[in-house]
This record gives C-alpha cells, sequence and structure tokens, in this order.
C-alpha cells in the first residue's frame, strides 16, 4: 500500500495571495457605498444636523413695536411710538461658537465613516466567503466526478459478483454526498449574492465570480498601529471628543460676556416729535452660573475616556494580530505539509489500476479531504482576519 497519498489538489491552494483590496474589489465596494440605502439615509440625517448645530449660531430675530393712542384727555394729542431692535449675544461668542461648529461637523463626518466602514467591511468579508465558496465548488464538482466514476466502476465489479453489497452502498453514499456538498454550496452562493443585493440598495451585482489576489501578508504591527491612530474613524472620534470639549470650554468662557441690544425709537405727539437711537446689555448673574466648570470637567472626563479607550483598542487590536500570525503560521504548515504530498490524480489512478481497495482508498480520501478543508477554512479565517486589521483603510 502506498502510504501519506492523499487526494489533493494543492495547486489549488499553493498561493500566498487571496481576496482582499484589488481594483476590482475597491470597485465593487464603491457601487456599494453609492448604492446602500442605510448609508444614503445617514448622509440625509448628518447633513440634517450639521444644518442643526449652524442655526445654533443665527441671530435672534429683530424686534418690531408701535403704539397708537387716540383715546385719552386730549383726544386731538394723538400719541405714536414704535421701535425696532436687534439683541445679539457678545461677537466674540459667535467666533467662539463657529469653531464649536466646524468641530461638531467633523465628529459627524466620522460618524458617518464608521458606519460606512462597518458596511463596506461587512461587504467585503461576503466576496471572502463568496470567492472561498467558489473555490471550494470548483474542488467538490472534481471530487463528485470522480464518485461517480468510482460508483459506476464499483457498480460494475458488483454485477460481476466482484465486491460485496456493502462496498456498492458506501461508493454510493459517497457519490450522494457529493451530490449534496455541491448542491449546499450553490446555495450559500445564492443567499450570499441576495446579501450583497441587498447592501447594494437591493440592486444586484455583476460579479464575475474569480479569485481577486492580494498579498496575504501584512505590514508589522506598530507599523499597521500608527496607520490606525490616523486614519480610524473610532481613534477619531476620541481626539474629535476632546477637542470638541475643549473648545466647549472657551465657548462658555465667552457666554460670560453680556448680551447686547440695540435699536430705533420714535414718539410722537401730533406736533411734537422725537427719534432716537437707544442700547442695553444683559447683567450676566445667574445663567452662566457654573456652567464654564461643567465644560471643564466635560473637557478632564474627554482626556482621560481618550487615553483608557485607545489603551483598550490598542490590547485589542494587538490581540486580533497575534490571531492573525497564529492563522498565518498554521496556514503555512498546512501548506508545506500538502506540498509533501501527491495530488489527487496519482491517488485516483492507484485505485483505477487496483492498488487499492475502496475502503483503502476512501480511508486515504477521507484523510486528505479533512486536511484540504482545513486548508480553506484556514484560509478563509485568515482573509477575514486581514479585513479587520485593514479596515480603517476603508
Amino acid at each position: 500500500m502506498i502510504k501519506n497519498i492523499v487526494f489533493a489538489l494543492f495547486g489549488c491552494f499553493i498561493f500566498i495571495s487571496g481576496f482582499a483590496q484589488t481594483n476590482e474589489m475597491d470597485k465593487f465596494l464603491a457601487e456599494i457605498e453609492q448604492n446602500n440605502i442605510k448609508l444614503k439615509a445617514y448622509k440625509f440625517h448628518f447633513e440634517g444636523e450639521k444644518l442643526k448645530n449652524k442655526s445654533i449660531n443665527n441671530l435672534p430675530d429683530p424686534q418690531f413695536s408701535a403704539y397708537y393712542m387716540p383715546y385719552g384727555t386730549n383726544s386731538t394729542a394723538e400719541y405714536t411710538e414704535f421701535q425696532i431692535s436687534q439683541s445679539l449675544e457678545f461677537p466674540t461668542i459667535y467666533a467662539a461658537r463657529g469653531k464649536w461648529n466646524d468641530l461638531k461637523e467633523n465628529q459627524l463626518d466620522t460618524d458617518y465613516a464608521k458606519i460606512r466602514q462597518e458596511v463596506l467591511l461587512s461587504a467585503q468579508k461576503y466576496f471572502i466567503e463568496l470567492f472561498s465558496l467558489q473555490k471550494t465548488k470548483k474542488i467538490e464538482v472534481v471530487r463528485q466526478s470522480q464518485s461517480e466514476t468510482i460508483y459506476n466502476q464499483v457498480l460494475e465489479l458488483f454485477n460481476k459478483e466482484q465486491v460485496g453489497i456493502l462496498d456498492l452502498n458506501k461508493a454510493k453514499i459517497a457519490w450522494a454526498q457529493e451530490q449534496f456538498v455541491v448542491e449546499q454550496i450553490d446555495i450559500e452562493i445564492q443567499n450570499i449574492m441576495l446579501s450583497l443585493k441587498k447592501l447594494n440598495g437591493d440592486k444586484p451585482l455583476d460579479i464575475d465570480i474569480q479569485m481577486l489576489e492580494d498579498s496575504i501578508l501584512i505590514m508589522d504591527f506598530e507599523t499597521l498601529w500608527q496607520t490606525k491612530l490616523d486614519k480610524d474613524p473610532i481613534l477619531k472620534a476620541l481626539k474629535g471628543n476632546k477637542e470638541t470639549s475643549l473648545q466647549q470650554v472657551s465657548l462658555e468662557k465667552n457666554k460670560v460676556l453680556p448680551n447686547l441690544t440695540f435699536g430705533y425709537n420714535y414718539q410722537g405727539i401730533k406736533g411734537n416729535n422725537n427719534a432716537g437711537f437707544f442700547g442695553g446689555i444683559s447683567i450676566p448673574l445667574w445663567n452662566s452660573k457654573n456652567k464654564v466648570k461643567a465644560a471643564k470637567a466635560n473637557y478632564e472626563y474627554q482626556q482621560s475616556n481618550a487615553v483608557a479607550e485607545t489603551t483598550t483598542l490598542y490590547t485589542l487590536y494587538n490581540q486580533q494580530y497575534n490571531k492573525y500570525q497564529l492563522l498565518l503560521k498554521r496556514y503555512k504548515e498546512y501548506q508545506t505539509i500538502l506540498s509533501s504530498l501527491n495530488s489527487e490524480k496519482l491517488l485516483f489512478k492507484a485505485y483505477m489500476l487496483g492498488e487499492f481497495s475502496f475502503m483503502e482508498y476512501y480511508l486515504e480520501l477521507n484523510f486528505y479531504r479533512n486536511a484540504s478543508n482545513m486548508l480553506l477554512q484556514l484560509e478563509k479565517e485568515l482573509f477575514k482576519t486581514k479585513a479587520e486589521l485593514l479596515k480603517h483603510q476603508l
């Protein structure tokens, strides 16, 4: 018996390349970003929030009032008065609030970036599943064909009374199992296509299901972390919260300054008119009490929270990177092992030449299939983990 001859399609497995960010993948992700209903809704939502924040910095409406008093002890001396006035906060408050609005606008952009990132990451993982299933299907179609060939051969031997009914039944079951596996993969592919269609605003994607290749290797951890610090919307949000809270302190300090009112007043009794300008200020005794202290306390919280959250994210990211390294190590080990084994064609040929009984062949076949299926699973998990590590680049 030939030991360690197994059913291999190693040429389908050996590649240090995979599924991720190619120009074609970018094209699909860009199409999903454009058509995704959730992203469209949030664009309108965040645009409304930006406009609402800007409206807070508007001047109050001008006021106009008038009096006409024809009744009194002297009905011939009709009294008329009108005035128009404009109130406003101290001018420096509008500048401070404008800077605060700019920071809030950046925060809203960051919030949208987080939602966009999750949508595109979900789509990317569906693509990884899709390409992995298509790759698996190619292998299973070959297995199905070979199982059918073996069943027909065993059936012929059974008809010649050279094998028993048990061998025939096992060969038939093996063939039926392969048929079921291929059918199941087809259903899974259809379901993923439906999920991608949903992400694409219920519009079908014109996907030619081929392998989209990219390097499986990524940068070292510290380099990755530095790029994540610059681009990741969650980390940018922590920085934005800190900057916005600091500007809130400046805004509350400016609000301690008095509000201003100015206007024009006319008073007239028939034949005796008076007109002129007026102005006034509010006395900020009560309204601003404790607001500066509260803003400072919030800034201190945002500072401490940013440090704590960044430390937590660093740890989680490091753990995720370690998981990737372990998967990569196991993946390469399986590649090395499988590369030392003979191909499926040799095993199948050996069986057809009678060097194996059906049971011997089937045992060798199952051994290899378990190993090759494990390699496929490792490969898929490896690229999903890589997608998670690089999602800040989306």
